[in-house]
């Protein structure tokens, strides 16, 4: 299932450190208000590609791009686009949970400061926090510190952080790797519920949980190169979830999805 109008674009993208050529050649659209998973063994540029997507990778000094990464149409590499304004309508959650050394309130209300939100900051606060399903578990101690709440929580504290901004894109890079299964299983739940207000992109390394919340799913593989570095990645498959799960068309993909490598 296409996506006829897709939130985000990429189009022949190769993606350079310094001289060397980490991911080769990659076109996809990214469907909007769905979650699109991003599997494959490490080192297949999973990660690079996503933080692309809102323009972290500028952060590293030998970071270029060639082809094109649009969103809604836009060429968000254009030398007119602020980085910064990208990153307020695609947000990012990280592997391992990071809230900021304030309360709860303050993790949450803190993009919106800096941003002169000029709407009523307790509610932003409250709507956020239940859309990350965590209201009801810290509605008491808003004052407390981020760092008192577990890991699950501390997570989903990141994600209301992140969807207080706003975002139309939610980026999350293994999001559930650092929880235990049952904040892991509190995380997937959220993504589901998220996606009827956002668009969200997870890499995850764990093929289970691509096919309990992916809607589609890009396989990327790494192949040997005599370039520096020795391998290069590349989108080796995208399609439904099902179909990558169940029936893909590459040899590759079904070797790896069937656990003969990676």
């Amino acid at each position: 299932m296409q996506d006829n109008n897709p939130v985000l674009k990429a189009e022949n993208v190769n993606i350079y450190y310094g001289t060397y050529r980490a991911v080769r050649d990659v076109y996809i659209d990214i469907p909007t208000n769905q979650i699109t998973a991003f599997i494959g063994p490490s080192g297949c540029g999973k990660s690079t590609l996503l933080r692309c997507f809102n323009r972290l990778n500028d952060l590293i000094e030998i970071f270029h791009l060639d082809g094109v990464i649009s969103y809604r149409g836009v060429n968000l590499y254009d030398k007119d686009i602020d980085p910064i304004e990208v990153r307020k309508r695609i947000g990012m959650v990280f592997q391992r949970p990071n809230p900021f050394p304030k309360s709860i309130y303050d993790n949450v209300a803190y993009g919106a400061r800096v941003n002169k939100y000029q709407g009523n900051l307790d509610e932003l606060v409250e709507r956020s926090l239940r859309r990350a399903a965590l209201w009801d578990e810290v509605k008491d101690k808003l004052k407390e510190s981020g760092f008192s709440l577990s890991g699950g929580q501390q997570q989903r504290l990141c994600i209301a952080r992140t969807v207080a901004a706003e975002p139309e894109v939610v980026l999350m890079d293994e999001p559930c790797s650092a929880l235990d299964p049952i904040s892991t299983v509190k995380v997937e739940e959220l993504m589901q519920e998220l996606k009827q207000n956002y668009t969200i992109i997870i890499v995850t390394h764990n093929m289970q949980q691509a096919t309990r919340v992916a809607d589609r799913t890009a396989f990327f593989n790494a192949e040997v190169t005599q370039e520096k570095g020795g391998k290069i990645g590349y989108l080796a498959e995208y399609d439904d979830t099902k179909v990558i799960f169940g029936n893909p068309r590459e040899k590759i993909t079904q070797d790896y999805v069937s656990g003969r490598f990676g």
